[in-house]
C-alpha cells in the first residue's frame, strides 16, 4: 500500500471509531425526558430571562409565544433590553399589550463593565430581577426562539422527573434557503459530535454543554455555580455556564429539541459564516497550535474520504478507491439522521466533505479576524480574549 492508501486508512479507523466509541453522536433520538406520570402537586414558579439586542425583526414572532406558555403554576417573563437601537424594549411593551398571557418586565442594565460580554451582562440583570420573586428555575432563552405552548410546562416536568438541575434543548434551527439546508443540519451534527450528548448527561462524564437558545435553570444550581459572574467573559457562554453547573455538582441534560425553534433567518451563506467565524477560533481557546491540529484533524476525517476515492479511481489503485469510498459511506451514513430530524432529502448526505470544508475555512477566518482585532464580533462589539478580561471580586 502506498502512502495514500495508508493516510485512508488512518481516515476509515478514524470514521469506525466516530460510529462506535463518541457515544453515538450521530443519533437523534435523544429527546426531552417524558413527563413523570404522578401529577405534579405544585408547579414551581419560573422566571423567564430573554437578553435582547436588536431583536425588532424576531420579537413579533417569538415573544408572543412566551407569553402564551400554558403553565399551571406561576410564570413571568423578563427582557433584557441590551442597548438596542431598534426600538426592542418598546417593541416588547407593545406586544405583552397585543398579546396578554404572562406577566412581561422590560429592563436596560446598561453598557457592560469590562470583562463582561454584553449577553452575560443582560443575563446578570434579568436574573437580578428575577429573583425577586424567588423562582424556583429560571428559564434562559434568547430573543429569536419560539416555544410552543406546552414547552415550559413539559421542561419543568422533565427536570423534576428526571432530578436535573439543568434542561437544555437544541433548539431547532431554520432551513429554507439552500445555503441553510447545506450548512444548518451539519452544524448540529459537529456540535453534537464535539459533545456527545449522551455522554452530557452522565454524572461522572467530564463532558458539559448545553444550547444557550433554550435552558432550564434551578436558580440554587445558579448560585451554586456563581454564574453567570463566573462565565462572565465567555463568548460561547452555553458551554462555559454548562461546564460551571457540572462542575459545582450540577445534573445537566442536553438534546434535540421538538417543541422549540429559532425563527432567525440565515438566507445567506455570508449571514451563516459570520454566525460560525464569530466564535470558532474562542472554541479553540485562541490557541494556533490547536487551531492547526483542528484543521489537519477535519481534512483527514472528512476531505481525505472522497478524494482518495476520485485518486484512487484515476491511478488504479484499488486499495485507495476501496478505503476512501468505504470512509465516505460510514461518513455519510452517520449524517443521515441528522438530516431526517431536518426533513432534508437524503442525497445531501455525501455532500458533507463539501460543508466540512467550508466550516474549515470559517475556523481558519474566525482565527485571522481574531489578530486582525475583530474576532468575537457581534453586533457592534468586540470581544478581547478571555485572559485579557480583568478580574472583579
Amino acid at each position: 500500500m502506498d502512502v495514500v492508501a495508508w493516510i485512508t486508512a488512518a481516515s476509515l479507523a478514524a470514521w469506525v471509531w466516530l460510529l462506535l466509541c463518541r457515544g453515538f453522536f450521530w443519533r437523534t433520538d435523544l429527546r426531552l425526558p417524558a413527563r413523570s406520570r404522578e401529577e405534579i402537586d405544585r408547579w414551581p414558579d419560573v422566571c423567564v430571562v430573554v437578553p435582547a439586542r436588536d431583536e425588532a425583526a424576531v420579537l413579533p414572532e417569538s415573544l408572543p409565544s412566551l407569553l402564551a406558555q400554558d403553565y399551571p403554576g406561576r410564570a413571568e417573563v423578563f427582557l433584557v433590553d441590551d442597548g438596542s437601537s431598534d426600538g426592542t424594549g418598546d417593541l416588547a411593551r407593545v406586544l405583552a399589550e397585543r398579546h396578554g398571557g404572562l406577566p412581561l418586565t422590560v429592563g436596560s442594565p446598561g453598557e457592560p463593565p469590562a470583562g463582561w460580554t454584553g449577553k452575560l451582562w443582560a443575563v446578570r440583570h434579568g436574573i437580578g430581577l428575577a429573583r425577586a420573586r424567588e423562582p424556583e428555575f429560571l428559564l434562559l432563552t434568547d430573543a429569536d426562539i419560539a416555544h410552543q405552548p406546552d414547552s415550559l410546562r413539559t421542561l419543568v416536568a422533565a427536570a423534576r422527573a428526571g432530578g436535573y438541575d439543568m434542561v437544555s434543548l437544541m433548539a431547532r434551527l431554520r432551513v429554507a434557503s439552500g445555503w441553510e439546508r447545506l450548512v444548518v443540519p451539519a452544524f448540529v451534527y459537529f456540535f453534537a459530535q464535539l459533545y456527545p450528548f449522551r455522554w452530557i448527561a452522565g454524572k461522572r462524564a467530564r463532558t458539559a454543554a448545553a444550547a444557550g437558545g433554550c435552558v432550564l435553570l434551578r436558580d440554587e444550581a445558579a448560585r451554586r455555580a456563581r454564574v453567570p459572574d463566573a462565565i462572565r467573559h465567555a463568548v460561547i457562554d452555553d458551554v462555559s455556564l454548562a461546564r460551571a453547573v457540572k462542575r459545582s455538582g450540577g445534573h445537566i441534560w442536553l438534546g434535540l429539541a421538538e417543541r422549540v425553534d429559532s425563527v432567525r433567518p440565515y438566507p445567506r451563506l455570508g449571514d451563516l459564516w459570520r454566525m460560525v467565524s464569530r466564535s470558532a477560533y474562542a472554541q479553540l481557546r485562541h490557541n494556533p497550535v490547536v487551531l492547526l491540529g483542528t484543521v489537519l484533524g477535519l481534512a483527514l476525517v472528512y476531505l481525505v474520504p472522497p478524494s482518495a476515492l476520485v485518486a484512487g479511481v484515476a491511478a488504479g489503485s484499488a486499495p485507495t478507491a476501496l478505503l476512501g469510498g468505504v470512509a465516505w459511506a460510514v461518513m455519510a451514513g452517520t449524517y443521515m439522521p441528522m438530516l431526517r430530524y431536518y426533513g432534508q432529502p437524503l442525497w445531501l448526505a455525501p455532500l458533507l466533505p463539501f460543508t466540512a470544508f467550508l466550516y474549515l475555512l470559517m475556523t481558519v477566518d474566525s482565527a485571522v479576524q481574531h489578530y486582525r482585532g475583530r474576532g468575537a464580533a457581534w453586533k457592534g462589539r468586540t470581544y478581547a480574549r478571555p485572559r485579557a478580561a480583568p478580574e472583579q471580586r
